[in-house]
């Protein structure tokens, strides 16, 4: 079942009247499904299951597989919709009992049996050796998920989650007293940006203090994450939780080797660059050597602005930070700017940072009313802008999905789904200045758009490490399920990936970076994702240098295709290659550090 970024069933440019038309000819022929967000989350099991039972009976033949398949996704839709919004609920607010029970009864009442009777669906259709139109990749799919499924993971899988939750529960309880006030990390982190160093040493230390404060408790859950997936992966017959996940997430168009050739790849061309990033700014900032208070401490980890250049502050208010992203949406194209707004005008978005949210930013989907979610945790930075620019981007691949009948098609891959996002990250940032309805001046957009360049630079390496940890930890299960090698491992890659950042004294916070990284503890593999979407993205960028309306065009035709293609055909729809090689890597490196240096002369 997705978490994030599932694309919908909604059209674009179309009147009210013609969305209840087009949404009116796939009324079901079941009766009496629920249709509002109430019904939705208070459905139980005892209700849903005679709906799987119907479609379970029925005969299937190529004259009614369509309906079928129509009433099979309204039943889905509602299912996806309801953890959607229970998992909402739980990361809005942390501290929310209620919502942690009615999450907690989902995964145990539901859960399960909606994977067991799913799978029975699945099993129907491939055994009637029917292939409806378009269903070539679902049908794949299809086949991949049968073979995994086992009834004993069920429990398994649900009690996985419920190790999520608890990882969301500590680090979203993290807050430090900073000037006479209790304020969250995220918070305290926008003085990484301030150009008083004692003051940033102080906020980096507290900062790492709180967190080593939660290390045992940390290490005690990952103990736990790795004894639910070994168990996981041993009920599936596979040699590891590796090769498990590989299926899970469908990568049928690469493997491990070709992961871990993207990372050599990126030691060979990105690793220099993002030193020279750092060496760069060591020198405008007159020091000797780059200290961890010397880096933004964020998603990924790149140098504080130098003296002298403008400090960027967009925005001080939720509602000013929706309205300049509007502005630039429209700029970038009208379609999107109006997509945005209906999620603005309909209260589908949750931006600001605050006590008991949970961390990070995520596009979810509310798939029954065919509209996305967007979660943000905004405090007045540039990296809040840029985090609404990615999520947006994942919003507006629900939009472009307008014309796919069927759930089972719209599986993207996260690889191209992240290319949705950090896609519109670099065909929005032209806009970015106040000219264009944005939060900058000419010069400060400079600023910002070479921030964002440098981190994009600056985030390849610190991906290869992450990746290069999941794939030894689970390559070395016995070793990857003790703390004390995961911290030693995350120490070498950190020194292999990252050099110039002097990190001496301070190695319990350096060798303990992977317990920060939650796609590491919630959603083990999901970030190599990043860094293939990334060169996808640059690749976009490039056409739009070239010619924008057209790059935003091929961007938006191939989000439309939602999962009815393969991976690399996907990207080449957005008229960019799926690669994992140098060559192609050092192309998109060398544009980006010509437009970098194109921006220098603007400051």
């Amino acid at each position: 079942m997705p978490l994030r970024h599932r694309p919908l069933f909604l059209g674009e440019e179309r009147t009210q009247g013609a969305m209840t038309s087009l949404y009116n000819e796939r009324i079901p022929v079941l009766k009496n499904l629920p249709t509002t967000p109430q019904e939705i989350i208070a459905w139980t099991w005892p209700a849903i299951e005679p709906y799987y039972k119907d479609l379970e009976a029925r005969p299937l033949s190529a004259a009614s597989v369509d309906g079928w398949l129509t009433d099979w996704s309204s039943v889905g839709e509602r299912i996806e919709e309801m953890y959607s919004r229970l998992s909402v609920a739980t990361s809005v607010n942390t501290a929310d009992k209620e919502a942690d029970a009615r999450m907690n009864a989902f995964l145990d009442g539901i859960f399960p049996n909606v994977m067991a009777a799913e799978q029975k669906l699945k099993e129907k259709l491939l055994a009637s050796k029917l292939e409806p139109k378009g269903f070539d990749i679902p049908l794949r799919n299809m086949r991949a998920e049968a073979d995994l499924f086992r009834e004993s993971n069920l429990a398994l899988l649900a009690d996985q989650q419920k190790l999520a939750i608890e990882y969301d529960k500590i680090y979203g309880a993290q807050t430090v007293k900073w000037e006479g006030e209790e304020i969250t990390l995220t918070r305290l982190a926008m003085n990484f940006q301030q150009p008083d160093r004692a003051r940033r040493e102080k906020a980096w230390h507290l900062k790492a203090e709180r967190q080593l404060s939660d290390r045992k408790a940390i290490n005690d859950l990952w103990k736990k994450f790795m004894d639910v997936r070994a168990r996981i992966a041993k009920n599936a017959d596979k040699p590891s939780y590796r090769e498990y996940t590989w299926v899970q997430k469908l990568r049928f168009d690469y493997g491990p080797e070709d992961c871990k050739s993207f990372s050599a790849a990126i030691e060979q061309v990105v690793v220099p660059a993002a030193t020279h990033i750092y060496q760069k700014r060591k020198q405008a900032l007159g020091l000797d050597t780059l200290r961890p208070w010397d880096l933004v401490d964020g998603w990924y980890s790149r140098p504080t602005p130098a003296a002298g250049i403008p400090q960027l502050k967009p925005f001080a208010s939720i509602e000013e930070l929706k309205s300049k992203t509007s502005a630039i949406f429209h700029q970038v194209d009208p379609v999107l700017g109006g997509y945005f707004d209906s999620l603005v005008a309909e209260g589908l978005t949750d931006l600001d940072n605050r006590k008991n949210k949970a961390p990070g930013a995520y596009c979810t989907s509310y798939t029954s009313i065919r509209k996305p979610f967007i979660f943000v945790n905004a405090v007045g930075t540039h990296d809040d802008v840029m985090t609404t620019l990615h999520e947006s981007g994942h919003s507006f691949h629900v939009f472009e999905t307008a014309k796919i009948p069927y759930i089972h098609q719209l599986a993207v891959p996260m690889e191209f789904a992240e290319v949705a996002s950090m896609g519109m990250e670099l065909l929005a940032s032209p806009y970015l200045t106040k000219a264009n309805g944005g939060f900058y001046s000419d010069a400060e957009a400079a600023v910002a758009r070479i921030e964002h360049l440098e981190g994009m630079l600056l985030f390849w390496p610190f991906m290869a490490a992450v990746d290069s940890f999941q794939q030894w930890v689970y390559e070395n299960p016995k070793e990857g399920a003790d703390p004390a090698a995961c911290d030693k491992k995350w120490g070498e890659l950190w020194d292999r990936f990252i050099p110039g950042v002097d990190y001496s004294g301070l190695e319990e916070v350096k060798v303990t970076g992977w317990h920060r990284k939650l796609h590491i503890h919630q959603i083990p593999f999901y970030y190599v994702e990043y860094g293939l979407a990334q060169l996808g993205a640059v690749q976009i960028f490039g056409n739009a240098i070239k010619d924008q309306k057209k790059a935003v065009a091929d961007y938006r035709k191939a989000l439309a295709l939602g999962g009815t293609v393969t991976l690399p055909e996907l990207f080449a729809a957005a008229n960019a290659k799926f690669a994992f090689d140098a060559t192609t890597l050092k192309t998109a490196v060398d544009l980006m550090e010509k437009v970098i240096a194109e921006l220098e002369t603007k400051i």
